[in-house]
């Protein structure tokens, strides 16, 4: 019995986490909610409190992903914990460009610079660079952890990130119209670097940011140090 409700409170965890994390992206995103939050705290001090509670909620569920029953799907071997390595510092370079460049194709990027079709920047490389992110990130974890709770965990959020690219595609080209889209898009595409293999983009090696670069390994070293205190499992083989 008492293994039973310990069970059932880690799958209770999990899932309560699940809807909390759902919900706090979903309302925030709706129009009418996101004029009053931006109304009562100023866009500014929003972005602030949604990347707090988002990053937090994200914790949250992960940590509940661990308290959860494990049930094995497939066993865990210790090359593994390659992908994650290996993954994560591309992971956080595609997170660090992402939102720092002009890109009027996809969501996140900086709306205070113009975009130029001619030199699309990080969006030359990967048309949603913030959703390869997520899915890279994703992807890379769910190798090494082969249990229900975690595969349902990393699998939503690769799915999600992965559809997101179509969803957003259609969305934009709707709102923008077919042919402005087009011409927009002409230099991008919606698979990593498949406008470099066509020819389409050149990188302009000039053109990168050192500064975000920077950012993107103290973000990996960041995570990488975090990992084994909050998560309570060393990211390193």
């Amino acid at each position: 019995m008492v293994g039973a409700a310990s069970n059932l409170s880690g799958w209770v965890e999990f899932s309560a986490a699940f809807v909390l994390f759902l919900l706090s992206h979903a309302l925030p995103a709706r129009p009418a909610v996101r004029a009053t939050l931006i109304r009562w705290c100023g866009e500014r001090w929003f972005l602030v409190l949604y990347s707090t509670v988002s990053l937090a909620v994200l914790s949250w569920l992960i940590v509940a992903a661990g308290r959860a029953p494990f049930v094995e799907l497939w066993p865990f071997a210790t090359w593994q914990m390659l992908g994650p390595n290996l993954a994560m510092p591309l992971t956080c370079v595609l997170a660090a460009f992402g939102v720092g460049a002009a890109n009027p194709l996809s969501f996140g990027g900086n709306p205070k610079l113009a975009f130029d079709p001619d030199h699309p920047g990080i969006a030359g490389a990967a048309r949603h660079p913030l959703l390869w992110a997520i899915a890279l990130w994703a992807g890379a974890h769910l190798l090494p952890n082969g249990d229900l709770a975690h595969v349902i965990l990393f699998g939503l959020f690769l799915l999600i990130a992965l559809l997101g690219m179509v969803i957003i595609d259609r969305r934009k080209r709707r709102q923008l119209g077919a042919a402005r889209w087009a011409e927009l898009a002409r230099n991008t595409s919606l698979l990593p670097l498949a406008a470099l293999v066509t020819g389409r983009w050149r990188p302009d090696l000039r053109a990168i940011s050192v500064k975000r670069l920077l950012i993107a390994m103290a973000v990996w070293l960041t995570l990488l140090g975090l990992h084994a205190p909050v998560i309570g499992v060393s990211p390193l083989p």
